[in-house]
């Protein structure tokens, strides 16, 4: 059995124009791709480029003294900042009181006072920085100052102690599962573990 397959040169010489002007990639590949590096989606986040899919939602898992919570507040800090914690304020400091005592290091980002939920009154703060160098010279040269009507005292944020600010994006169970928890107040739901 004899095969024979004829090919013109004219074939061989034109590639087909359909074939030439068709793109080898998306361009977009390249944004698409970086979804999936850590850490990328909250880039994108911030750039107002990444959105979470529809019917979930993205927040931040918060777990101490035996309790689960989402504190969707933290999506506002980018994980890579250095922060410090800001212990024995006064009573007067607010975020404002403190934005003015730290302005003054250029790469001062921004901070939040957590206050008591009955008598409203400043129990401690956080403060972040984008530079490590701006980071430790606030340390070392506001730790012990008078910022309202008390000397503050200032330490390092721990993730393990007090909880990483990485994002996660829930949907279905999981976000009812945590709906119920916020209802509950954190607590386990009887008995049965938390989903996190």
């Amino acid at each position: 059995m004899n095969i024979s397959f004829s090919t013109s040169a004219a074939s061989l010489a034109a590639p087909n124009t359909a074939m030439a002007n068709r793109p080898v990639f998306d361009a977009d590949l390249m944004n698409q791709s970086s979804v999936y590096e850590p850490g990328a989606t909250h880039e994108l986040a911030k750039q107002g480029k990444y959105r979470a899919p529809p019917g979930k939602r993205e927040t931040v898992i918060r777990k101490g003294s035996g309790k689960t919570w989402e504190d969707p507040t933290l999506l506002d800090w980018d994980p890579k900042w250095y922060r410090l914690f800001v212990g024995d304020v006064s009573n007067d400091v607010n975020e404002r009181t403190l934005n003015e005592a730290f302005s003054k290091y250029p790469t001062y980002c921004k901070c939040k006072v957590v206050k008591d939920r009955l008598s409203l009154k400043s129990k401690y703060a956080f403060i972040a920085f984008k530079d490590p160098e701006d980071f430790l010279k606030a340390w070392k040269e506001m730790d012990g100052k008078y910022v309202g009507n008390r000397p503050i005292r200032l330490s390092k944020v721990q993730d393990d102690k007090y909880g990483s600010i990485a994002t996660t994006v829930v949907s279905g169970k999981k976000a009812r599962e945590l709906d119920k928890l916020r209802r509950n107040h954190g607590k386990p739901l009887d008995g049965r573990p938390v989903p996190y």
